[in-house]
């Protein structure tokens, strides 16, 4: 079984989404275990306080290495961890291939960054791969966390009803998903292209191959630049 853990300075902001849908299911079926640690259980500060003021001044707060540092020790003295993650926007850009490379990993720990960073001291002695989810600013790193947990977790054996489906998801060949349709065949004088009632696998299949290629080319050049590098 994988096991995460989280340290946040917010830990409320995950319960929620880590109790429902694909990662709840994946926690019942015993595919991962997910801890939450509240880095104010580990403040040395008689007022639990987790951050601080900048040194050189400036606007924002920091998070103190105290007990970022104290929280991990104990961690780290109880388990090996293959990756500890720091979410922050100078990071790598996560994608598919991260998920799917994590995903076969037994211990992860996640380190939600929040206010205006976190002390360079733990980026540098601490931390083993940072991540961004793209260029946008949030109040803190749940959000990111809970992004990457869910492409990871959904990826383990046995938590998805259909495995295939995992495995034709945008991304994975750097190609988009094609177009999908569903019942009626038919819907406010729009219908489903007579090639997926055909029947016929083969064309099927070079339907939604080029009809990713075209959507990939469209929409993410950028994407469909590495397909046909790669192809």
């Amino acid at each position: 079984m994988m096991r995460i853990d989280i340290l946040s300075g917010v830990p409320d902001l995950l319960a929620s989404p880590l109790s429902h849908s694909i990662i709840r299911r994946a926690i019942d079926k015993q595919k991962v275990q997910i801890v939450v640690h509240d880095l104010r259980e580990y403040s040395a500060d008689r007022h639990k306080k987790i951050d601080d003021y900048p040194y050189g001044g400036g606007a924002g707060m920091v998070l103190s290495p105290q007990p970022i540092f104290d929280c991990i020790d104990k961690l780290t003295s109880e388990r090996t961890y293959d990756e500890i993650i720091f979410t922050a926007p100078d990071g790598e850009l996560f994608r598919q291939k991260d998920a799917n490379e994590l995903s076969v990993r037994k211990h992860l720990l996640f380190l939600c960054g929040h206010y205006k960073g976190v002390d360079q001291r733990v980026r540098d002695e601490l931390i083993t791969r940072e991540f961004s989810v793209g260029d946008v600013v949030l109040s803190g790193g749940e959000i990111p966390v809970l992004m990457m947990t869910d492409a990871i977790v959904r990826l383990l054996p046995g938590v998805l009803g259909d495995a295939e489906s995992a495995l034709t998801d945008s991304f994975q060949e750097n190609l988009l998903e094609a177009p999908v349709y569903t019942r009626p065949a038919t819907f406010r004088g729009a219908s489903v292209p007579d090639v997926l009632l055909s029947g016929n696998h083969e064309k099927i299949e070079q339907w939604r191959q080029s009809r990713a290629e075209e959507r990939t080319k469209k929409k993410r050049p950028d994407l469909y630049k590495l397909y046909t590098k790669k192809n």
